[in-house]
């Protein structure tokens, strides 16, 4: 399995490959700024997962929001997947490759009537329900359409994940779920509902863990309170514990899936319910990176600047929350080493991909941002009216294009004129 950014992409007579395609062919055929991923290393993402859960009654559920590439959807859904979606248009992308809806949990603070009524139609595995008057809204809309929807409350333990406080949702101030201690009494309440019919317990403390501690005492509480509801009378049949795992974006040391389920394995050991997972990053993070071309150099008393064609319209984390990807050149070049802050085109001081990096490179040369597999694509925007990159699955010796580049057309294509109207009379001054 792929666990760490350099195996990506490693050197190969000097240059980087993913797989066996050289990343200066990708460019040549399909330009810059280009999203690149690699099937075998999604493939042993999800083997990791399935090695470590093998023997136990599992659902791994593949969190859309990290990537939601039809391509990599459609490949999940051939390895077996099941899928966690937080939007009717996630759900859409799911069954448009033939994802199985009774494989789907629906996640997410905001779910609207349409949302919900179009995930009780297709006959999602289950809903996880964020709060007391969401769960009156899906009465409601199964009521009407006549059907009984399965549903889990989400369920903050206040456990600390000890991630980034933009990424950390499980706390008693996060806007995610329900304090576990406030979960009884909307169970009762579930329960007395005839088109509710009450299915898990879910909890999800955060995203990018590295420690496996947290979750596992997330485990354990959320194990206690099925342990009360069935005393009620009230039958759990799955606990769903989320997804979170992290992975490597540099440096630190990433756990594999048998490492970080094992604790939370161990505080659930000899119960009945089926376990759902819902991993996302740590599938496909270190999957894909993004290729860009450097522009211009631009060198300063203070500071030096790699401009690069690439830019937080594409690569939204470093200027989100502050993350760091590696990023390395895709042919080595002798010469002097600098220190050079990656940065885009786009009209924002917040605009760069890396700051304070080591280079060694020239105007045109190629650079690859390392990581980006998860959260990269999805977050992206088209600020400064820039297109959208392309994206580029490479299998083996081949590299297929999954998605083409936009165009500027296309992004004005929904857009309507002005009527001609005649001119109004302006306001007068005051």
């Amino acid at each position: 399995m792929i666990t760490c950014p350099g195996e990506l992409a490693p050197h190969i007579a000097g240059e980087r490959h993913v797989e066996k395609v050289a990343l200066t062919d990708v460019a040549a055929r399909f330009g810059t700024p280009c999203y690149v991923y690699s099937r075998a290393a999604l493939t042993a993402a999800w083997q990791d997962y399935q090695q470590a859960l093998a023997g136990r009654d599992a659902l791994v559920c593949y969190a859309v929001k990290a990537n939601a590439s039809l391509a990599l959807l459609g490949l999940f859904a051939r390895l077996g997947a099941g899928f966690d979606i937080v939007s009717g248009g996630e759900l859409a992308r799911v069954l448009a490759v033939g994802g199985s809806a009774t494989r789907v949990v629906f996640s997410g603070v905001g779910k609207r009537h349409d949302e919900i009524a179009a995930a009780l139609a297709a006959g999602i595995y289950c809903f996880n329900v964020e709060s007391a008057s969401e769960l009156l809204r899906i009465d409601e809309v199964a009521r009407v359409h006549g059907m009984q929807a399965p549903v889990a409350l989400r369920v903050n333990p206040d456990v600390d994940p000890k991630t980034h406080p933009y990424i950390s949702t499980g706390l008693k101030t996060a806007k995610f779920g329900v304090a576990i201690d406030e979960a009884p009494e909307l169970y009762r309440r579930a329960a007395a509902m005839s088109s509710l019919r009450v299915r898990g317990i879910a909890c999800h403390i955060g995203s990018q863990l590295l420690d496996p501690l947290p979750a596992a005492e997330a485990a354990a509480k959320v194990a206690q309170l099925a342990d009360l509801l069935h005393g009620e009378g009230i039958i759990i049949d799955h606990l769903d514990l989320g997804g979170g795992k992290g992975i490597a974006y540099g440096e630190e040391s990433a756990p594999s899936a048998a490492d970080y389920l094992a604790p939370l394995l161990q505080a659930l050991a000899g119960r009945r319910e089926k376990l759902v997972f819902e991993p996302g990053r740590s599938l496909v993070g270190n999957a894909g990176l993004l290729l860009t071309r450097i522009e211009y150099l631009k060198h300063g008393r203070e500071r030096h600047f790699a401009i690069v064609d690439a830019a937080m319209n594409d690569l939204m984390r470093p200027a989100l929350y502050d993350a760091w990807h590696e990023i390395v050149p895709v042919r080595e070049r002798a010469g002097e080493v600098r220190s050079y802050d990656v940065v885009g085109p786009v009209c924002e001081s917040g605009d760069f991909l890396g700051q304070c990096r080591a280079l060694t490179v020239e105007e045109g040369d190629l650079l690859a941002v390392l990581s980006a597999g998860a959260y990269g694509m999805t977050m992206s925007s088209n600020y400064n009216t820039r297109p959208r990159a392309a994206e580029v699955l490479i299998d083996g010796e081949t590299a297929i294009l999954i998605r083409r580049r936009e165009t500027i057309a296309e992004l004005m294509a929904a857009e309507l004129p002005l009527p001609d109207v005649a001119p109004t009379t302006p306001c007068p001054p005051g």
